[in-house]
C-alpha cells in the first residue's frame, strides 16, 4: 500500500461549519498536507488555529490564474464553496489533471464536463455529503438487494431533515440555524414535483407548505414532509421502474409548515429592494435602528394602522388552517417573533426576506450546550420474487455534539473526507463527473461510516 504513505497534498476551498469535521478526518491518516483557502485570509485562518500543520491562504477562486496554480500545486481539491462555482473549481482541475470532491449536486455546468474530466483521467466525486450524499448509500444498499433477490420496488419514500434535539427544538417555528436563515427560507420558495400512486404531483412554490403531511419515524418525534425540489427523476437515477410513488422531502417539527405558510401569505419570502429597508435609508446608517417592527408590518400589510391589536388581526386573515388550536399557536408565534411590536427594531438588510432573516438569527441560533439532530428515513414498499409484499425502512438518526461537531456539519464532512481519502488511495478510480451511485463507489464509503458513528438502522415489516 505504497500510495497510502505518500505524502499527499490537498486543497480544501471554503471553511464554512463542514469544512472542520472533513479536515479533522483527512489529518488523522498523518500523511495528508492540507491547506485551507479563502477569499478573505482571516476566515482560513480561524479554522486552521488549532490545527498547527495546517496551512491557510487567500484565494479568489473569481480568478482563473489563481485558481488554477492553487489547483496545480495540489494533487485533490476539495471545493465547499458555494455550487455555482464548482464548474469552475473542475475546469481548473482538468487543465491540472487534479481531482474534485463536492458535496453538492451535479449540475448541467458540472454535467457537461464529463467527458473532458475523463480524457484528464481525473475524479471529479460529487453528492457525497448527507443530503445528497449518505442518503444514495442507504437508499441503494436497499434498492440493490431487493433488484439481487428478485423483488422489486412499487414505492420509494425519503424524508430528511436537519432539526433541533426535541429538547431544544423549544420555539414556535420547532427551528434552529446554525448558519444562515436564507437559504432555509428561499427554500420555501422551491417548487415540487414528484410520483405518487402512479401520477406525476407538481406543486408550485406558494402551495408547497399546503402539501405537508405527518411522515411516521419514531413515536416519540411529530414530524412532518413535503416534497424537495424535483425527485420524480429518481426512478430512472435510482432505476426502480416500477415504482408507483417517487419523492424525496424535507422533514420539519409538527407546526413549521403551517406557520411558515403565514409568513409566506403575509409576504416575507419578497427579496425585492426596499428603499426604506435599505441600511441608508433616512434617519441613518447601518447602525441605525429607529425602525420599529410594527412599522414594517404595516407596510407590508398595506394597513392604515401600525397598532399591534390590528396586525395580529390582519395577520390572522393570513392563516390558512382552520384548526383552533394551531391557528392559536401561530399568532403566539407572531408575538413571540416581534413583528408586530414597537418595541423591537428592525435590522435594516435591504428587503422583506432578509429583515426577517436577522430577526429569526436574533432568536432562533443554537446556544450554548444545546444539540442539532438528523434525521432520516427511506421507505420502501417491497414485491419479492415469490409475489408477496413488505415494507423496508432505513433509518439514520444523529445527534450533533453540545459545543462540538453539529450532526449536520459531521454527516456532510465526513463521508466527503471519507471518500478523498479513499480517492487518494486508490480505492475509487472511476473518471470523470461521479456520483456514490453504483457499489464499487458507494459500498467503501458506507464500510467506514459506522466506526464515524454514522449508520442505518433497517427493519422489514
Amino acid at each position: 500500500r505504497a500510495s497510502s504513505v505518500l505524502c499527499r497534498n490537498i486543497l480544501l476551498l471554503g471553511s464554512g461549519f463542514v469544512a472542520e469535521p472533513c479536515l479533522e478526518y483527512l489529518l488523522r491518516s498523518g500523511n495528508n498536507r492540507i491547506t485551507v483557502a479563502c477569499r478573505r485570509l482571516e476566515k482560513a485562518q480561524e479554522l486552521t488555529a488549532k490545527y498547527p500543520d495546517v496551512a491557510a491562504i487567500s484565494l479568489d477562486v473569481e480568478s482563473d490564474a489563481a485558481l488554477d496554480a492553487a489547483v496545480a500545486a495540489h494533487d485533490l481539491t476539495i471545493s465547499l464553496i458555494p455550487y455555482t462555482q464548482h464548474a469552475r473549481v473542475i475546469k481548473s482541475a482538468i487543465k491540472a489533471r487534479k481531482h474534485v470532491v463536492t458535496t453538492s449536486y451535479i449540475s448541467p455546468a458540472m454535467e457537461e464536463l464529463d467527458a473532458a474530466a475523463k480524457d484528464a483521467g481525473i475524479i471529479c466525486m460529487n453528492e457525497i455529503g448527507l443530503d445528497p450524499g449518505i442518503d444514495h448509500l442507504y437508499a441503494l444498499k436497499i434498492i440493490n438487494e431487493v433488484r439481487d433477490q428478485g423483488g422489486r420496488i412499487t414505492s420509494f419514500e425519503s424524508f430528511c431533515g436537519g432539526l433541533p434535539a426535541p429538547e431544544d427544538s423549544n420555539n414556535p417555528l420547532g427551528y434552529k440555524f446554525s448558519w444562515s436563515a436564507r437559504g432555509v427560507l428561499l427554500a420555501l420558495r422551491n417548487n415540487a414535483r414528484y410520483w405518487q400512486d402512479g401520477k406525476l404531483v407538481e406543486i408550485q412554490g406558494k402551495d408547497l407548505m399546503d402539501s405537508a403531511r405527518p411522515i411516521y419515524v419514531y413515536p416519540a418525534f411529530a414530524t412532518v414532509g413535503y416534497g424537495n425540489r424535483d425527485s420524480s427523476f429518481y426512478r430512472e437515477r435510482y432505476n426502480i421502474p416500477h415504482a408507483q410513488t417517487c419523492v424525496r422531502g424535507t422533514l420539519r417539527y409538527q407546526g413549521f409548515p403551517e406557520f411558515a405558510k403565514t409568513l409566506v401569505n403575509m409576504g416575507f419570502l419578497d427579496d425585492s429592494p426596499q428603499p426604506f429597508l435599505s441600511a441608508a435609508a433616512k434617519g441613518g446608517c447601518s447602525d441605525d435602528n429607529n425602525l420599529p417592527w410594527n412599522a414594517v408590518t404595516q407596510q407590508l400589510l398595506g394597513l392604515s394602522s401600525d397598532r399591534p391589536d390590528e396586525l395580529l388581526r390582519a395577520i390572522e386573515a393570513k392563516i390558512d388552517t382552520q384548526d383552533p388550536e394551531a391557528r392559536r399557536r401561530i399568532l403566539h408565534g407572531v408575538k413571540w417573533l416581534g413583528i408586530t411590536s414597537p418595541d423591537v427594531n428592525v435590522s435594516k438588510r435591504g428587503t422583506y426576506l432578509d429583515v426577517l432573516c436577522a430577526r429569526l438569527e436574533d432568536l432562533m441560533m443554537y446556544g450554548e450546550n444545546e444539540r442539532d439532530m438528523i434525521l432520516l428515513q427511506h421507505k420502501f414498499e417491497v414485491e419479492n420474487k415469490d409475489g408477496s409484499h413488505n415494507t423496508r425502512t432505513s433509518v439514520t438518526l444523529m445527534y450533533g455534539e453540545p459545543n462540538g461537531f453539529s450532526a449536520m456539519a459531521k454527516t456532510v464532512g465526513v463521508p466527503c473526507g471519507i471518500a478523498t481519502q479513499l480517492i487518494l488511495d486508490g480505492k475509487i478510480t472511476n473518471t470523470g463527473i461521479i456520483a456514490p451511485m453504483t457499489p464499487d463507489i458507494y459500498q467503501p464509503i458506507m464500510d467506514l461510516l459506522p466506526s464515524e458513528g454514522i449508520n442505518a438502522v433497517e427493519e422489514t415489516v
